[in-house]
């Protein structure tokens, strides 16, 4: 039963995103606050729908980032960007380059300042982040930026990349690491979407000023250990 319900969610899920993402259309075109609205809405939508569809209740945790910031985050499945952009009020991503030309996603992904990369050229990749953020073209807002690079499974390991360190850096603004359990409801790949409670958790600030190792260990600590914490101690998954 819970496969079929996991397929209706998910068919709801697409049907939605294109919906609104017609509805609000006009209105993106005309000012880009319209295209911050339409993504809360749809992401506190889905959070809305896999509670009362598939019993996925979620929760964010900690201190909801508003200034200009960078978030470091875990990243587990499509459902941690749902919580992140639900609750940032100005969220923008670094993206893999493709995701530009996916329907609706894409557009949107533009309009809220999200950034294209080229994950497979690690030189072109921090160039482009670079331009990015020191153009001053970018709204201001929250980058999102996931240090591994990927999704990565739950319980499992990738090592992090030294892209955000370089942002930091450039930008000399805050980062906010970000933990989550959300892979052991949604995973990276398959239908089955297991009820429980899904959580994003906002870690204290690491201010401006450390040397990449210093600022690399802390990142990759306090990430990890909040993840592993959240993924053995409240991802239980409901009976």
């Amino acid at each position: 039963m819970q496969y079929v319900l996991s397929l209706i969610f998910i068919g709801q899920m697409y049907l939605s995103m294109l919906v609104l993402a017609v509805a609000y259309l006009p209105f993106v075109l005309v000012d880009r606050r319209f295209a911050y609205s339409a993504v809360h809405t749809y992401c506190r939508w889905i959070r809305w729908t896999a509670h009362h569809i598939v019993g996925l209740r979620s929760e964010v945790r900690g201190q909801v980032p508003e200034a200009e910031v960078i978030v470091a985050s875990k990243h587990q499945s499509f459902f941690d960007i749902i919580l992140l952009v639900s609750v940032l009020p100005r969220p923008k991503f670094i993206m893999k380059s493709s995701l530009r030309f996916a329907p609706i996603v894409g557009w949107y992904a533009n309009r809220i300042g999200c950034v294209p990369v080229n994950r497979g050229k690690r030189a072109e990749a921090i160039r482009q982040m670079m331009d990015a953020v020191t153009s001053g073209d970018a709204p201001a807002g929250q980058l999102v930026i996931f240090p591994q690079g990927t999704r990565v499974a739950p319980f499992s390991y990738l090592p992090y990349k030294i892209g955000t360190f370089v942002i930091y850096s450039a930008t000399g603004q805050p980062c906010v690491p970000a933990a989550t359990n959300v892979g052991i409801f949604w995973p990276r790949r398959g239908i089955l979407r297991k009820p429980g409670l899904a959580v994003v958790e906002f870690l204290e600030p690491i201010e401006p000023g450390l040397d990449r190792e210093t600022f690399m260990k802390r990142l990759e600590a306090d990430v990890e250990v909040a993840s592993d914490k959240l993924m053995t101690d409240e991802a239980l998954p409901l009976a």
